[in-house]
Formats: C-alpha cells, sequence, structure tokens
C-alpha cells in the first residue's frame, strides 16, 4: 500500500468530516425561483421527431446528459462561502487560515456551479500551495556528530519518532547513536532500548533521576569518539506551561553548546495532532526555549484535526519533515503537501 493510500484511509475522521460538511453545504443550495409560466399559444405543436422517445445512446448520455444525471451542485455564493468558512474551522485548520483558503478558492469563482468533488480539489489545491514552501526532510549536515534534539509535551509520541528516525537513517547507512535523556520514565528508556535493538543503534542511559543535561553531554562525547553520524537525543515530555520544565530544557541546550557551539543542529518538536490548535502555542513556546528547526506531526490516524498541521505551516511557516498515521516504522514518512492536502478532504489520487 502506498504511503498516500494509507494515509487516506487513516486520515478518515478528518476528511470525513470535511467531506460530509461539504455534502451537507451544497445539499442546502437554496431553491431556485419557479420559472415563470409560458404563455398559452393557439399555435398547434409540431408533431415529436421520430427520435423523441428513444434513449439516448452512452456516448449522447455523456455529453448530454440532464442535470438531475450530474453530481450536485451549488451556487458558489456569500452564504455557501461563511459555510465552508465555518466548515474548515471546525476542522482546526484556524480562523485565519480558513479565511485566507476560502477567499483564495472563491476567486473567479463566484457564481459558480460546484460539486463536492470539484470543491475538494479546489480545496486541496489551495492546501497543498500553502503547505508546499513548509514540506522539507530534515537536512543532513557533514558535521559529526550531527545532534539532534527532540522536544515535546507529555505523550506527543517523541520516544517513538525517536525509534523511527533512527531505524530509517541506520536503513539509510548512517551511523546513529540514541541518548535515553528522558531520565525521570523508565518506560520511555524501555522503549527506546528495544528500538535501539531493533535498529541495531546504541542507546545510552543513565540512572532514574539523574540530570538528563549531564547525560546529553557525556552522549555528544561518546557519539564523537565513535565517529557516529547522528545523535538523537530524547527528552522528557513536559507541559509548556510548566516553567521549570522548561527552564530544564533550556539547561540542556546550554550544556549542549559547551560542548558544540553550534549544537543542537536540529531541534524536533514533535506534535500530537489530536491536540488540535494548542499545537499552535506549543510552538510558540517551544521554539523560544530550545529554537525549533522542524516539526514532526503524529497520530493524525486519530483525530478528525488534522487541519491544526495546515495552520501550522500557514502561520509559523517551520518546515515539516515528517508526519505519522501509526505505530510500524514506515508509518512514519517524509511530509508531502499534496498527498496531505488530498487525503485531509477526501480527494481521490
Amino acid at each position: 500500500m502506498s504511503f498516500f493510500n494509507k494515509l487516506k484511509s487513516r486520515l478518515t475522521r478528518s476528511s470525513t468530516k470535511l467531506e460530509e460538511g461539504l455534502e451537507a453545504i451544497v445539499a442546502e443550495a437554496p431553491e431556485a425561483p419557479p420559472a415563470p409560466e409560458a404563455p398559452q399559444s393557439t399555435v398547434p405543436q409540431a408533431a415529436p421527431a421520430p427520435d423523441a422517445g428513444k434513449k439516448p445512446g452512452l456516448f449522447g448520455r455523456i455529453l448530454g446528459r440532464s442535470e438531475a444525471e450530474a453530481a450536485p451542485r451549488r451556487v458558489l455564493d456569500d452564504a455557501m462561502l461563511e459555510s465552508l468558512e465555518e466548515l474548515l474551522i471546525a476542522s482546526d485548520m484556524g480562523v485565519d487560515t480558513a479565511l485566507r483558503v476560502s477567499a483564495n478558492l472563491a476567486e473567479g469563482r463566484m457564481g459558480r456551479r460546484l460539486s463536492v468533488p470539484e470543491i475538494q480539489g479546489l480545496l486541496a489545491a489551495e492546501i497543498a500551495r500553502i503547505m508546499e514552501p513548509v514540506a522539507r526532510p530534515m537536512p543532513i549536515y557533514p558535521k559529526r556528530p550531527q545532534v539532534v534534539l527532540v522536544v515535546g509535551v507529555n505523550g506527543s509520541g517523541k520516544t517513538t519518532t525517536i525509534g523511527k528516525l533512527a531505524a530509517q537513517f541506520r536503513a539509510a547507512g548512517k551511523s546513529v547513536v540514541i541518548a535515553a535523556g528522558d531520565t525521570f520514565r523508565a518506560a520511555a528508556v524501555g522503549q527506546l532500548q528495544v528500538w535501539g535493538e531493533r535498529a541495531g543503534v546504541p542507546v545510552l542511559t543513565a540512572p532514574e533521576g539523574s540530570d538528563p543535561a549531564s547525560l546529553a553531554f557525556d552522549a555528544m562525547t561518546k557519539a564523537e569518539a565513535d565517529g557516529a553520524d547522528l545523535l538523537l537525543i530524547d527528552t522528557a515530555g513536559r507541559l509548556q506551561n510548566r516553567a521549570d520544565l522548561m527552564e530544564e530544557l533550556a539547561k540542556i541546550v546550554r550544556v549542549i553548546r559547551k560542548k558544540d557551539p553550534s549544537a543542537p543542529h536540529n531541534t524536533l518538536l514533535v506534535l500530537d495532532a489530536t491536540t488540535g490548535q494548542n499545537a499552535l502555542s506549543q510552538v510558540e513556546i517551544f521554539r523560544k526555549i530550545s529554537d525549533v528547526s522542524g516539526l514532526v506531526m503524529t497520530k493524525l490516524d486519530g483525530t478528525a484535526k488534522g487541519g491544526v498541521l495546515v495552520a501550522l505551516a500557514d502561520k509559523f511557516g517551520l518546515p515539516i519533515h515528517a508526519i505519522g498515521v501509526g505505530e510500524q516504522i514506515d508509518d512514519l514518512a517524509p511530509f508531502d503537501p499534496e498527498e496531505f492536502a488530498r487525503a485531509l478532504v477526501g480527494a481521490d489520487v
């Protein structure tokens, strides 16, 4: 199964919500006013043509099918445009982004009769246009080790994302080291060790409750001595409104820079799609603390709020390196804006 088909099949909550909403909007088309009655004529009616009662052939049906045979349509007017805006806002696209997408969709099309598939195609094109500039893989630098700091709130999927990234980079021929920087949660360390064994990647740990900044420093020393290409550093999940935890993250960054002033070379913020608009505030806070360089969005298969990724791209313009739609190693894939846009709105390939 291609990743697009997997993405489309697993984004059913978001795509179904949008598709059902579009169908409802089109179905709400106001009734056309009744046509005026034609004046009575005393002129005898012409006899029907010999073929008038015949059913048209296939070619004739394709070219001349009646409005009843075609997909339901609705004239794009102000009322329909307002309904589209409300639908996009409800899908967690955010007010500003929803208004922008709707306005661009309407440009030059007001007064046209549109069907649901046509609206889906137009929406997908607008969403892809917004997201095209941010669809970039995580850059790989010649610096060894390249330090990748992975941050995010509790339960966002950091540990699993690190494991998948390590396995994928290892499969691409890179030597990788993982530092289990969530020293407060034994389960996170154990999970990383399982992934490390699966990918053939060493996992550096410290006793429970140890200073994560010290572990990060030691891991950099070890990765440098081993000639590793990449060092992936896990961090404890933290709420963006906990000042003490955010300060601890800032300390990790300061200690890393004592070892290498240019590190971390990538800071990935892992976001849980099910949090919806809260993801925007997470980006704002984490950018201040750790200079986020790129995003990974997980759990898109478990939410009807997939539109938040469009809002993130529109507001921050940060690179989106990958998206996750499941627990398997191949359920984390590079972000493709066109595939995502079409899957989000339920459009076909």
